[in-house]
């Protein structure tokens, strides 16, 4: 069970998240973020360091979908700064540089990172997520660029051992991102309720998840300050729900759309669940969940009621109408690029899929999320 500290912020008042780092004895932080400026919190730890004669060392060298190079260049910074904290600012980038700097600290630098087993180390990490979508601040896992490849790192000690949910970063968040966010984490508690790895406790975060989601969603969009703190709990209810199950295949099928047509990523796994729902709604027969068809049943009745919707095929069809109440584009395809997609699809996710995809099933559901 995480036991991660949660610090919210409100009406700029920042003096608990500064005793936290007072009464830890911090001095040295690494301060891992690509736009401080943006933000109000930015300010709070200048003044903070300021006050209380700390070294901060901002880390701002990297970018989306971030490379090893970069991660090689925190580790370094780290060291050269004699840094016991790690600060995190930022959406699911800034994150996963600030695990893996983590993660990488107490290796041998001449080895590269990837190849080496990692061993938990003694230097803190602190979250602060600007936006409410990838709870990132609640997994283990971490994703960096190596020649041009995908790696996925994952440990338990990568998660944060404290989380700060600074409300004011969601009041200039532009509305294209609140969307975007806001569906990444419906749908990672929408595909962990139904994953193969699912439990009791995965299911009660993902419930909890989509429903704050649900009942906030109207407000939250509408710029509504009193529900952005529910919007954090929603989003990191659902990271803790997917860092226990993982992704499945929503969230397989959407990352090369997210490369291929350049949209947020929470809008391009909207997009293909609105499509894989019912698939898999309509296809118990491929149900490969060793606990059975009753079980994955059960899981969509779980689904359905924390939607608000008296069954399965209602919740479905809610959930794509909230997609096309969004407003959100669909990407126009050339049909090259279905061949592109149906090939890029993580098999690994699809393993935590209740119910088997083959290639053509996948190349199929493609060209129903791309069509108009």
């Amino acid at each position: 069970m995480d036991t991660s500290l949660n610090i919210f912020i409100k009406n700029n008042d920042y003096k608990e998240f500064e005793d936290y780092i007072k009464k830890a004895g911090h001095t040295n932080i690494l301060l891992v973020c690509d736009a401080i400026k943006f933000f109000k919190i930015g300010k709070a730890i200048e003044d903070f360091a300021k006050r209380e004669n700390l070294n901060v060392i901002l880390f701002d060298d990297f970018k989306p979908n971030p490379l090893y190079e970069s991660v090689e260049k925190g580790v370094d910074i780290l060291h050269e700064n004699n840094c016991t904290l790690i600060l995190a600012v930022g959406g699911g980038s800034a994150m996963d540089v600030a695990k893996c700097i983590k993660l990488y600290s107490n290796m041998d630098k001449s080895i590269n990172y990837l190849k080496q087993a990692i061993v938990p180390n003694d230097i803190e990490l602190m979250a602060v997520p600007t936006t409410a979508g990838t709870g990132s601040e609640a997994t283990r896992f971490a994703v960096i660029y190596y020649n041009g490849e995908k790696q996925s790192v994952a440990h338990e000690s990568a998660i944060p051992k404290c989380v700060v949910f600074d409300t004011s970063s969601l009041e200039t968040l532009p509305l294209y991102q609140k969307k975007a966010t806001m569906l990444d984490a419906l749908c990672h508690a929408i595909e962990s309720m139904w994953s193969v790895n699912s439990t009791d406790e995965s299911k009660e975060y993902a419930k909890k998840a989509i429903d704050i989601i649900i009942n906030n969603k109207d407000k939250y969009l509408s710029q509504d300050k009193s529900v952005n703190a529910l919007m954090f709990e929603a989003a990191n209810y659902a990271g803790k729900a997917i860092n226990i199950t993982q992704t499945t295949a929503g969230h397989a099928m959407s990352y090369k759309l997210t490369s291929l047509y350049n949209v947020a990523h929470g809008h391009a796994a909207a997009l293909c669940l609105r499509k894989l729902f019912p698939y898999m709604i309509n296809h118990m027969e491929k149900c490969i969940d060793k606990r059975g068809t009753e079980y994955l049943a059960g899981s969509y009745k779980q689904i359905a009621s924390a939607m608000g919707c008296k069954d399965v095929s209602e919740s479905a069809i809610k959930f794509d109408e909230l997609f096309k109440s969004l407003e959100l584009d669909i990407p126009t395809a050339k049909e090259e690029d279905y061949e592109i997609l149906k090939n890029s699809v993580n098999v690994t996710r699809l393993k935590n899929n209740p119910i088997e995809l083959d290639v053509d099933t996948i190349d199929m559901l493609y060209h129903q999320v791309l069509a108009k």
